[in-house]
């Protein structure tokens, strides 16, 4: 119980809710126990009037006896009826406050967590899986609303109805009251280990579940290398596999929840024959009304369900303790990444690197190795190294998704670390090597970088990007629907869409890792001297461009190349030719390629 603490603010929130909640299932138990006595005064009104039968039989005035009884009757069911419909009104009541009062707490829990996995840095996805994230913020979040809502309203009722009946019970005759309820501590305790097994069982059907969601899902994303090798018959075995596996552990639980019903029914059947073996013999000795054992049978029924509740809500409140210790976790993490108050004025794109080094705290291997170098405002720097080397880490430090362990990195003459979060990022356009499409339209994908984009300036910056004629080939232009992560689209067509999503910005600094990699050399051409112009009527940013291929970068003002984390060679295009290092290896192979075979 003691990570469920964590919701007492959130309970207290909506403690009216609460309050008026409980009030609600007290009056409605009220009303739910007060029609057995009414039926226990009807059947000894009914008793009593036997008796005159026999006594004032062969008399004239035996038929308004009758009538009396028939009206009596009338009015006790009446007052019954009564008695049932006011309760439900106080059910509707109790469920609009306590489990409102649930789902609202449903809706803060799961908006608190989203922000604050929102605000955790890169770091924080790298040691967590996405669908472990997902399981916690959907499956999680609704055991632990099952407990905040049904659980408590539940305990509740449960208390209360036992309570108000028991009580009752023991005014009316506490002799008949123990051997009534004596079956039903055995139930709850019988329900409760089977709601345990229950439990197990159900985890691994939904473990089992998971299992098959997934394979299921990388089937579906792979499906064109699934047809190209021919594996369909391999992975429907596979399928099977997990399926028979599934079938298997769902039969076992329909096994144990097969005992469930019997054994509450026998349970149930025996306290209703003890009461109606003991109420007998108590009736023969003229202690007990044939009215009193009927209403006893009344509130065996009545508090049938509360103590069958006691094993499911123990249990509810298990699983919903269990999850919420998973989502403490979750909150008590912190990002390695803090961002100042306020705004910043970044007029110009004047970056510096100050021997920074970084190591990635998750696995321990050093990305960048005393990195050393000045770009200023309105020039471009390329950067050249082999997979591996600490390119894209370099870009990640630029965005402050990560921070160096070493050294320092200064904006436009202001430490990075100075900068808000606003103040930095808003002046950045950034087109990420692992391109990412939203499923959404081509026009919503593009304007992300600028929500409030214009129709025109989606088409300008795809344009600028050379994907403007692709995507007026597409029956729906701009609305056309790129699909999960743009699986609709060539490698080329999402690289330049990201391309145009970081442009529409106008940024101060444009990052662009390794985004040409999938176009021909003319649409590279293309798009290399539309950031020429770019640079040119915007001489206040800067460019920061990745690239494998070395025409992407030789018309860079200053070109870096990063060997092992470490910048081994830096110069101009021609300094870098005249090196004989690296850089002249990889430009010579380059040449090579492309030279026409005699």
């Amino acid at each position: 119980m003691r990570a469920l603490f964590a919701l007492n603010s959130y309970i207290w929130k909506y403690r009216i809710h609460l309050c008026t909640g409980i009030l609600f299932v007290i009056i409605s138990n009220i009303f739910a126990v007060y029609p057995a006595q009414i039926v226990r005064g009807a059947i000894n009104l009914v008793e009593d009037v036997l008796h005159l039968f026999d006594l004032f039989s062969g008399f004239e005035n035996i038929g308004g006896l009758k009538i009396l009884i028939g009206k009596s009757l009338v009015l006790f069911a009446s007052l019954v009826v009564l008695m049932s419909f006011t309760r439900g009104i106080f059910l509707f009541l109790t469920r609009q406050t306590i489990i409102a009062m649930s789902r609202r707490v449903e809706y803060d829990l799961r908006n608190h967590l989203y922000a604050h996995l929102q605000s955790l840095s890169l770091s924080f996805y790298r040691r967590n899986r996405t669908g472990d994230l997902m399981a916690r913020i959907t499956e999680d979040i609704s055991r632990v609303r099952m407990y905040v809502g049904p659980g408590i309203m539940y305990t509740i009722n449960m208390i209360s109805l036992m309570v108000i009946t028991v009580t009752i019970m023991l005014m009316v005759n506490p002799e008949l009251t123990l051997y009534a309820l004596t079956p039903l501590p055995i139930l709850s305790i019988s329900i409760y280990y089977i709601q345990r097994i229950v439990l197990t069982k159900s985890e691994q059907i939904q473990a089992q579940l998971s299992k098959l969601t997934t394979f299921t899902q990388e089937i579906f994303s792979g499906i064109r290398v699934i047809k190209a090798y021919t594996k369909e018959n391999p992975s429907s075995g596979k399928f099977a596999e997990e399926s028979d596996v599934y079938m298997d552990r769902s039969m076992s639980l329909v096994k144990v929840e097969a005992l469930f019903f019997p054994m509450v029914i026998f349970l149930v059947g025996l306290s209703t024959l003890l009461t109606v073996w003991v109420g007998g013999e108590k009736i023969i000795a003229g202690s007990l009304t044939v009215g009193n054992v009927a209403e006893f049978l009344i509130y065996i029924n009545y508090l049938t369900w509360p103590i069958i509740s006691v094993g499911w809500v123990t249990t509810l409140i298990q699983r919903a303790a269990a999850s919420q210790e998973r989502l403490n976790e979750l909150f008590e993490e912190r990002s390695e990444i803090t961002f100042v108050e306020g705004d910043t004025v970044v007029e110009k794109a004047d970056i510096v690197f100050d021997d920074v080094s970084f190591t990635y705290s998750d696995t321990g291997i050093q990305a960048l190795k005393h990195i050393s170098f000045h770009l200023p405002a309105g020039k471009k720097l390329g950067i050249l190294g082999p997979t591996g080397s600490g390119k894209s880490s370099l870009c990640n430090l630029l965005l402050r998704l990560f921070d160096p362990d070493q050294g320092e990195i200064h904006l436009d003459g202001k430490l990075l670390r100075s900068l808000s979060q606003s103040s930095l990022r808003m002046n950045i356009g950034y087109a990420p090597q692992d391109v990412f499409l939203f499923s959404d339209t081509i026009h919503n994908n593009i304007a992300f970088g600028k929500p409030d984009a214009t129709r025109e300036e989606v088409e300008e910056a795809a344009k600028l990007a050379y994907v403007h004629h692709n995507i007026v080939g597409f029956p729906k232009q701009f609305d056309t629907l790129v699909g999960e992560r743009g699986v609709t689209l060539s490698g080329g067509q999402k690289q330049r869409i990201s391309i145009a999503r970081a442009w529409i910005r106008k940024p101060k600094l444009l990052i662009l890792d390794d985004v040409l990699s999938a176009v021909d050399t003319n649409t590279e051409e293309t798009i290399l001297q539309n950031l020429r112009t770019f640079r040119m009527n915007h001489p206040e940013s800067s460019i920061v461009m990745v690239a494998h291929r070395i025409s992407c970068i030789q018309d860079a003002d200053h070109i870096i190349v990063i060997e092992d984390g470490a910048i081994s060679e830096s110069g101009t295009h021609e300094e870098l030719i005249q090196k004989e290092g690296y850089y002249h290896r990889i430009y010579t192979k380059q040449l090579l390629e492309e030279e026409p075979i005699a």
